[in-house]
């Protein structure tokens, strides 16, 4: 049986607006991982514990995953 092409019978992909928006939340996770990995081991090198510990580390994963979520959007969009 033959191969149906991908635009047929209405069927379109994702917008550009959806690409971007899906850029942004993988960059966003990417981000928050590697700011937990060095958030936390950076924290940890100056010997803070407890709650110092995870306010340092998680302030480092929210400015991590924001500038990664934006340039990947920002390429993302360059894409389409």
């Amino acid at each position: 049986m033959p191969a149906v092409p991908g635009n047929m019978y209405g069927q379109q992909g994702p917008s550009c607006f959806d690409r971007m928006k899906m850029g942004a939340m993988i960059g966003f996770c990417v981000g928050m991982a590697s700011g937990a990995i060095f958030g936390g081991f950076s924290a940890l090198r100056y010997g803070m514990r407890g709650r110092e510990l995870v306010n340092s580390a998680g302030k480092a994963m929210l400015q991590a995953g924001g500038t990664f979520g934006t340039f990947m959007a920002i390429g993302t969009g360059i894409r389409c």
